[in-house]
């Protein structure tokens, strides 16, 4: 039955499976596999694009602590605040990538095969 889903609702429920269980959704079927590759691609993205913007937010902090608009206390707070948000993202981004390569999901752009 799950591999006669219509794809629209294949793509809604693989956008709510967590992080963790999302490669093993690519076993059901074909389709299931080319939905769960093309959104840990989209997750991949979106915390390389999150971890750039919270790094732009470190250099403007830092700018304000150059300018004195900020003191000392907070700025180490925020910076290490920061910081540990982007281990915690550069983790969950390198977790997704994992899974990715080792289920064959990662293609060579030049080859178009895994």
């Amino acid at each position: 039955m799950l591999d006669r889903l219509p794809v629209e609702i294949v793509e809604r429920i693989v956008a709510k499976i967590p992080d963790t269980d999302l490669i093993a959704a690519s076993k059901v079927d074909r389709v299931w596999w080319q939905e769960v590759r093309r959104e840990a691609y989209k997750r991949w993205k979106n915390y390389a694009t999150t971890i750039g913007d919270v790094y732009c937010e470190i250099r403007a902090l830092g700018k304000h602590y150059i300018k004195r608009e900020i003191d000392w206390i907070t700025f180490e707070d925020v910076n290490d605040f920061y910081k540990r948000w982007i281990d915690r993202l550069t983790e969950d981004q390198l977790y997704i990538m994992e899974k990715m390569l080792r289920n064959g999901m990662v293609v060579d752009p030049k080859r178009g095969k895994p």
